[in-house]
């Protein structure tokens, strides 16, 4: 069952959204050659301890992380690590925060130093998939809308989809109802209803869409060993049209300028 959230609780969802939100554009800047993704971590739980809430990934099923950190071919789950990121890395950050009982979730992918143009592709248009998939969740659209505008934005580049791993439903638990995989048939799936929130996070590889899990039993890779990149935004459902819910007070306030969110369709 989809759980649509009353007003209180979108309220509550807009104060941890905007919180990891801060975690993400601070992790951001810090990335560079030389930082490790454990000191990541380490930044990341703290910023998050810091405002009162609790890092939702630690402990979930036994993750030992406040965030994953995926490098180059790892695609999501990935282990924190004292090994240094070089110049020419791609990192997944993904991360999430319970504050006041609700979660946010949020992820992107940073290059580190200067990056190859292709690799600088591939993070453009998974963001642009991100936005493409926002922006189907609206009123009376289906489940089955977002995963066709993920998909047919990253097919014009011929990129592999990860199909094993979907965006979810979002609210007091963090995998909540429904699944939003990054690719489907419009009109498909269940019907868009005012006050669900959802994660939307497309994971698009250079190569094969094929994966498979390391013996840490977490961390997810290429199966083909080519780079991987991840964007991710929790959004809530309402009666105008998407609101991401994961953006910084600036964010917003940029994004409402240029009238982002009451956007048609870009579907």
């Amino acid at each position: 069952m989809i759980i649509a959230k009353s007003a209180k609780d979108l309220d509550k969802m807009r104060a941890v959204g905007e919180l990891i939100a801060e975690v993400r554009e601070a992790l951001r800047v810090m990335v560079e050659p030389g930082i490790s993704t454990m000191d990541l971590n380490n930044a990341a739980e703290k910023m998050i301890r810091d405002a009162g809430a609790l890092p939702t990934f630690i402990g979930y099923h036994g993750f030992p992380y406040a965030i994953c950190a995926s490098v180059n071919d790892e695609i999501v789950h990935g282990f924190s690590k004292t090994t240094p990121l070089i110049e020419g890395d791609i990192a997944s950050l993904d991360m999430a925060a319970t504050y006041q009982g609700f979660v946010g979730d949020t992820a992107m992918t940073v290059p580190v130093g200067k990056i190859s143009e292709e690799l600088e592709q591939l993070i453009r248009v998974t963001e642009e998939c991100l936005e493409y998939g926002i922006q189907a969740a609206r009123v009376n659209n289906r489940i089955g809308d977002i995963g066709w505008a993920v998909q047919e934005h990253a097919e014009k580049f011929g990129y592999g989809i990860v199909r094993d791993y979907t965006g979810h439903g979002i609210g007091r638990q963090m995998h909540e109802s429904p699944q939003i995989p990054n690719y489907g048939r419009p009109g498909t799936k269940e019907r868009i209803r005012a006050g669900y929130c959802f994660a939307i996070e497309p994971m698009l590889n250079l190569g094969t869409a094929a994966t498979k899990t390391l013996g840490d039993k977490w961390t997810v890779v290429t199966l083909d060993g080519k780079p991987s990149a991840h964007a991710e935004h929790t959004l809530a459902v309402t009666p105008d049209g998407p609101e991401i819910l994961t953006l910084t007070k600036e964010q917003k306030r940029l994004r409402q300028a240029n009238g982002a969110d009451n956007a048609a369709s870009a579907t």
